[in-house]
């Protein structure tokens, strides 16, 4: 594998020596940050369905817009978050992200403010949520770089995966959380919650190590793109299931009547969690596509089971395969993206990679939504199944090309 090059002494960075930090346990505390901010997002993801449609009164394509809003924010702020970790370093972006949900959760307290006018009401949401996806942005992308200096390019999967399994674990452990606050203070309940996290996070985050940026200049843009998008494009069909799960799984279950709410989301994020955790290692080893193929194939099969299911039993085991196919999808073709961009671009490089995931939920969403009203809740979950197995297309010619134990 190449090696990065100290630009004053040439000697290799620390992180790829031999014996050099790149264990599992120097992510621990930055997957502890990561948990805590996300958690935020948990808490809302149950609730803010119902908040908008049972509250506000509004539609499945109002749903679907606000639960979008957050992803499609993200998509303008992803690149401007991984220039920021290469540049400033990571633990500042993961910082600033952390400022912008604080922001966030206040704006949901002034939402709250203008019930009486929903159409106000749900715009002051959509604000604080899109602040929330730049909060997305700049933690996730800062907490990537981060781990990749601290463990070495050599094991891009493993921190991909085992960050995202920390983001997933938050957001599963912040759906009953979420539930609850909804049920004890409504959406206020929420709303606080989405502030206080966040700030007290920001007490974890100030003691941490900080690692330095690198001394060498930052790719432009075009070439990080060009290396990174069909791994992308792939990471984007992929996600569709992991958008419909996100805004539609709560009203199946209301739908359907099975209860509790949360169990398609908490099935989803726990299965990827338990999939990342003892299988995250495995794109490192075997090669991003090689992984990413076979699950793909899995999620497609999740999501029609959850189509399919006349109970929840049937509908938490299709959402736990959904979990655990989408669980080696993004870190796999993470592994690919990564590999292919310039040493001295990773964040950036994560960025515009993170930028599809962002395209496919921030407008697949409302248009899963559409579907929902066209042809009812259940269709959304179909026509989902069908876009994933079309990421195995995009999969199969980077099987030739895969940059296994390599970066460009």
């Amino acid at each position: 594998m190449l090696m990065r090059q100290n630009a004053a002494t040439n000697d290799p960075d620390p992180a790829e020596r031999p014996g050099g930090v790149h264990s599992t346990a120097a992510l621990v505390p930055l997957m502890a940050v990561v948990s805590i901010a996300f958690l935020i997002i948990g808490v809302a993801l149950p609730v803010l369905p119902l908040h908008v449609h049972q509250g506000l009164g509004f539609g499945p394509f109002a749903v679907g817009l606000v639960t979008g809003s957050q992803f499609a924010a993200s998509l303008f702020t992803r690149v401007a978050a991984g220039r920021h970790a290469d540049r400033h370093g990571p633990k500042r972006a993961v910082m600033a992200g952390l400022l912008a949900a604080v922001a966030s959760g206040l704006l949901y307290l002034v939402s709250l403010g203008f019930v009486a006018t929903p159409w106000l009401s749900v715009g002051v949401l959509l604000v604080g949520r899109a602040l929330l996806g730049g909060a997305d942005s700049f933690i996730i992308t800062g907490a990537a770089a981060w781990g990749f200096a601290l463990a070495g390019p050599q094991n891009a999967g493993r921190v991909i995966a085992w960050v995202g399994m920390a983001m997933f674990a938050a957001m599963a452990l912040g759906a009953p959380i979420g539930t609850a606050l909804y049920g004890y203070g409504d959406f206020a309940a929420v709303a606080i919650a989405t502030t206080v996290v966040p700030l007290s996070t920001l007490l974890v985050v100030l003691p941490m190590r900080a690692m330095t940026s690198s001394r060498s200049a930052p790719a432009g843009f075009q070439r990080v793109a060009g290396a990174v998008w069909l791994p992308g494009v792939g990471s984007a069909l992929s996600s569709i299931g992991f958008g419909a799960i996100l805004a539609f799984g709560p009203l199946l279950a209301t739908d359907r009547a099975w209860d509790p709410v949360w169990l398609p989301f908490s099935a989803f994020a726990l299965a990827l969690v338990a999939a990342r955790l003892f299988l995250g290692h495995l794109p490192d080893r075997l090669g991003g596509a090689a992984v990413a193929l076979p699950c793909v194939l899995v999620e497609a099969l999740g999501l029609a089971l959850m189509w399919f299911a006349s109970g929840r039993i049937v509908a938490g085991l299709g959402a736990a395969l959904t979990g655990f196919g989408y669980s080696l999808v993004y870190p796999g073709l993470g592994v690919e993206a990564v590999g292919r961009a310039p040493q001295q671009s990773r964040g950036l490089a994560m960025g515009a990679y993170t930028v599809f995931l962002d395209v496919a939920l921030g407008f697949g969403s409302p248009a899963l939504g559409l579907i929902a009203g066209w042809r009812g809740t259940g269709a959304v979950f179909v026509a989902s199944a069908a876009v994933v197995v079309c990421a195995a297309a995009i999969t199969v010619p980077l099987l030739s090309t895969s940059r296994l134990g390599e970066t460009s």
